[in-house]
């Protein structure tokens, strides 16, 4: 009993493991790589809550370890992706750019704890920052041929939309399209990798998180199909 309650941290904690890898990786000038795993970390902290709910597994120290694990995965890593992919050529001025945005991220997490339960079940107020992390990624990965205006455009704009009042959808009752789109990314990823020929040195827990991730989504819309079948 007491494993199975652990279970959401233990993906909490991949997640979180996936953020400093993403760091090595971009350092190491493997960008690809680094991007490709924030995106990863995405998938672990869409199943880590649903999880925790079907487990009926919920504490705070979950609840704060996931907000912990979000802020380097989706906070640091995507901001030192972006550094060492194009604010480098600014020197001091670039990482000092580059810093706000784990900064915007973070008051995002705490006024997204601190607020109402209730209202977080059907919409969310500013961007979350794990969806503004995985939009740098996605930029990175798919993006080297975009001019660094966009990168710039787009790397303030999920600054200021994280931390503004607008309202964005949720979405968490409605599971398919959510799963369904986060499984599309991950998959034309792979694909991506495979064609560039970059697949000797790309992550290997891919092949591992993919297959789960599948699995997990396809056990999620069973359920729920025959939840409504016994409606």
């Amino acid at each position: 009993m007491r494993f199975t309650k652990s279970i959401p941290n233990m993906f909490t904690l991949g997640n979180l493991y996936c953020g400093f890898l993403s760091i090595g990786y971009a350092a190491g000038g493997h960008y690809n790589n680094a991007a490709i795993l924030i995106l990863i970390g995405m998938m672990l902290d869409s199943m880590d809550g649903r999880l925790a709910r079907m487990l009926k597994a919920n504490t705070e120290l979950g609840k704060e370890l996931d907000s912990l694990a979000d802020i380097v995965t989706f906070g640091v890593a995507p901001s030192f992706l972006v550094y060492y992919t194009y604010f480098y050529q600014f020197g001091l001025m670039g990482i000092m750019i580059a810093g706000l945005f784990p900064l915007f991220g973070a008051y995002r997490l705490a006024r997204f704890n601190i607020s109402s339960s209730k209202s977080s079940l059907h919409y969310f107020v500013g961007v979350p920052i794990t969806a503004a992390g995985g939009i740098l990624a996605l930029l990175t990965l798919f993006g080297g041929g975009l001019p660094h205006f966009i990168t710039t455009v787009v790397f303030t704009a999920m600054c200021f939309l994280m931390v503004s009042t607008i309202r964005i959808p949720s979405l968490k009752e409605i599971p398919l399209p959510k799963y369904g789109t986060i499984v599309t990314i991950f998959l034309g990823c792979l694909l991506y990798v495979i064609y560039k020929g970059t697949y000797g040195s790309f992550p290997y827990l891919i092949y591992f998180a993919t297959p789960l991730y599948i699995i997990y989504v396809a056990y999620r819309f069973i359920k729920g199909k025959n939840m409504k079948d016994i409606d």
